[in-house]
This record gives C-alpha cells, sequence and structure tokens, in this order.
C-alpha cells in the first residue's frame, strides 16, 4: 500500500478514467435516474478533487462510494423534505400561500438546516432538539438521554456552533 498523498493531475486523470463508469453504474442503480446519477458522479469527483485531504489511490472505489451514497442519501432527503414543505402549503388556503420566491427561500432555508442538523452527531442533535423544538431544559435532557448536565452543555455549544458556522461561515 503506498502513503497517502495529494493528488496530482494525472492521478485526478487515472481516477476519473479508472472509476466514472463505474460509479456511474453504481449510482444509477440507486437513483434510477441517467440525468441524477450524471450529476452526483460529478459532484462526487468534484468532492474528491477539491478536498483539502490526501487519499489512499488503491482504496478509491471506497472513497468514491462514500462520498456518492452520502450525496445520493443527502439528496432523497432534500427531495422528502420539499414533498413534506410543498404538502404543507397545499393545506394552506390560496391566500395564505407564499410567493414563489418567499417559497424558494424557506427551501433553501430548510435544506440548510436539515444539512446542519444532519452533521451533528446524533446525541447532540437529539439534545438541540429537544431545547429547541420541545423547549425542555438541560436538566430534563440529561436525564432523558442519560449524560450529565455538562455533556448537554457541551452538546448545546456543539450544535450552537455550528449553527453559527452555516448561518455567518467559519471565523476566519
Amino acid at each position: 500500500m503506498r502513503d497517502a498523498a495529494r493528488l496530482s493531475n494525472e492521478d485526478i486523470a487515472g481516477l476519473y478514467g479508472g472509476h466514472h463508469r463505474w460509479l456511474l453504474g453504481w449510482v444509477r442503480r440507486r437513483t434510477d435516474n441517467a440525468e441524477l446519477a450524471a450529476d452526483l458522479v460529478q459532484d462526487t469527483f468534484v468532492r474528491v478533487i477539491t478536498a483539502r485531504r490526501d487519499f489512499y489511490l488503491d482504496q478509491a472505489r471506497a472513497l468514491l462510494t462514500t462520498i456518492a451514497r452520502g450525496l445520493v442519501i443527502d439528496h432523497f432527503r432534500r427531495c422528502a423534505l420539499e414533498a413534506a414543505f410543498l404538502d404543507a402549503l397545499a393545506q394552506l388556503p390560496q391566500e395564505q400561500a407564499p410567493s414563489p420566491e418567499a417559497r424558494q427561500i424557506v427551501l433553501e432555508t430548510l435544506n440548510q438546516v436539515d444539512a446542519m442538523l444532519a452533521s451533528l452527531p446524533p446525541k447532540v442533535r437529539t439534545a438541540f432538539l429537544l431545547s429547541q423544538l420541545d423547549g425542555m431544559s438541560y436538566a430534563d435532557i440529561a436525564r432523558q438521554l442519560e449524560v450529565s448536565l455538562s455533556s448537554v452543555q457541551q452538546y448545546m455549544t456543539r450544535a450552537f456552533a455550528t449553527c453559527y458556522r452555516v448561518q455567518y461561515g467559519d471565523p476566519a
């Protein structure tokens, strides 16, 4: 096994040429949509190319599969979120329905919140949701999650820091 290394242009060309067709088939079988599969495969390679980390080229399929699987899951989660939002909008009287522009803004915001929540570890996400949606106190959350109060405080600090980064970007 060779050492992990930054990908050179030759490595990228070889990675793409050697695995594009295989990955496209893999993603297409999971999405049943050729155009969507092509987009997700392209996004997968863009992520590999723009990543600021080293890779083991002899484990390329595992890397590509992991990235592509995440993109497929994200796509279907966004679709489900959009369908739920549109279903909720359909329940509103016509005069209360938001404009197409407002709908788009809400959908983008919902996708950002969803991605932020998905990025959190399960206990952090659960603590955050119990606090923010259910209004539970940190002490009650600690009892429910069977963790210490200081753990809940750390979870909430992490969740709020993630919210801040989503809203304002990483501080320099």
